[in-house]
């Protein structure tokens, strides 16, 4: 979350640095800054929610093979 929180903050900041520049270029740079932190957020949240579907799937072969053992 906080990580999320923090890209965000890039983001807009890179695109305000676009609006500001005079350069055409500067602003393709800024808005692929912005696009890449986009990315590295996206794939910080589905790392994330994997860990978290792993952890369930863990918790729920343990319990079967729990009961199976009975």
């Amino acid at each position: 979350m906080t990580k999320t929180i923090a890209l965000s903050l890039v983001l807009a900041a890179s695109l305000g640095l676009a609006a500001c520049s005079k350069s055409e270029e500067n602003a393709a740079n800024a808005t692929n800054t912005a696009d890449n932190a986009m990315n590295v957020a996206e794939n910080a949240m589905n790392t994330a929610m994997n860990a978290s579907d792993n952890a369930a799937n863990a918790v729920a072969n343990t319990t079967e093979n729990a009961t199976n053992a009975m």
